[in-house]
């Protein structure tokens, strides 16, 4: 069963130039979603075994206070 989507010219435009001659629409986003899941999958873990997220959330927690406080 196919489906129909509506994007805006600019966005076909941008989809089109990314589209390889031989593939279709439907293969072009299945490939960006494989792509980004692959992206999201090689990312994950990445700071395990050290204390950058810890270092992150208080850096975080600290933007919070410094915005609140003014």
């Amino acid at each position: 069963m196919s489906k129909s989507i509506r994007v805006d010219d600019d966005t076909h435009a941008a989809l089109a130039a990314l589209k390889g001659d031989d593939e279709t629409f439907d293969e072009l986003l299945s490939r960006l979603v494989r792509e980004r899941r692959e992206t999201i999958r090689a990312g994950a873990g990445l700071w395990s075994g050290t204390d950058a997220a810890e270092r992150a959330r208080e850096a975080r927690e600290q933007m919070k206070r410094d915005v609140g406080g003014r």
